[in-house]
């Protein structure tokens, strides 16, 4: 072997760069998986989740009366204790407590859900991209159980006064069942804190690069299709519930928007012109 062959450029070519340490794949979770490996992780961490269902709901149930007392108080407070809740089955009463655990323990366990949800997606990321787990399971985690206590606080007596009126204007007593209460006000309480989790899983998407504030500007006549049809899927099928749930969509959406631009990614600037040089030579 001559020396010109042994003599190796200790400096890299213009032009070149050498990959970012920080996106570099770091573990053999980098590599692709096959879909039957992709299957066996998703039951793994749905398993998971499950388990810490249990437990949430396990922890629920044991409060699950002063719970439903909680979920039943804007209507009662609304109507100033006139509506009559009843139950017209022999098991009605035990199975709205078990059905009280189970929407209760979801919230309960939604950061562990979170990080199963974390933990499916972190193998096809980054490095950088891993250190988002905290950032996102809490916020994700305070922004489910906001969604909740908005549909509870405040959506929950704005539709509660309005529906008690229609009853008014017709000269009715209301009488409601508590299946039939429990079924709309839990759909409602869940549909809110899903639609809560926009603004966070926009900025983590823009954090990643997969979408940015121009692209949900564009797609903003969909979005608002998209919002309507969703809001009808989750809502119980009338005009105003899907109101409720809409309304606040399009101010998410906004919000996510405002969100994607405070965060998006710097983007690269035009190489400077080489020094001494005002333009092309004009001959």
């Amino acid at each position: 072997m001559t020396d010109e062959e042994t003599n190796l450029p200790t400096e890299l070519p213009e032009g070149v760069e050498l990959p970012d340490p920080e996106h570099i794949p770091d573990g053999p979770d980098e590599a692709r998986m096959p879909i039957i490996e992709h299957l066996r992780e998703l039951r793994t961490r749905l398993i998971r989740a499950l388990i810490a269902l249990v437990v949430g709901f396990a922890v629920a149930y044991l409060i699950s009366d002063q719970l439903f007392a909680a979920l039943t108080w804007p209507i009662r407070e609304v109507s100033h204790g006139k509506v009559m809740l009843i139950g017209t089955g022999v098991g009605e009463a035990f199975f709205t407590k078990i059905k009280v655990a189970l929407v209760a323990g979801l919230f309960i366990a939604s950061p562990a859900v979170f990080y199963e949800i974390w933990k499916f997606i972190v193998p096809g990321l980054y490095k950088s991209e891993r250190r988002m787990a905290a950032p996102f399971i809490i916020s994700a985690t305070i922004f489910f159980i906001l969604g909740g206590y908005f549909c509870w606080a405040v959506v929950f007596k704005v539709g509660y006064t309005f529906f008690l009126s229609e009853y008014a204007s017709i000269g009715v007593t209301p009488t409601i069942r508590i299946s039939e209460y429990l079924a709309f006000s839990t759909k409602l309480m869940l549909a809110f804190a899903l639609t809560f989790e926009m603004p966070i899983f926009a900025y983590f998407l823009t954090r990643l690069g997969i979408i940015d504030h121009r692209m949900m500007l564009r797609q903003v006549s969909y979005a608002v299709l998209g919002i309507f049809v969703v809001a009808a899927m989750l809502t119980p099928p009338d005009m105003v519930s899907q109101f409720l749930l809409a309304i606040p969509l399009l101010l998410l959406y906004a919000l996510s928007v405002g969100v994607s631009y405070l965060f998006r990614l710097p983007h690269e600037e035009p190489a400077p012109a080489a020094e001494g040089s005002d333009g092309p030579e004009v001959s």
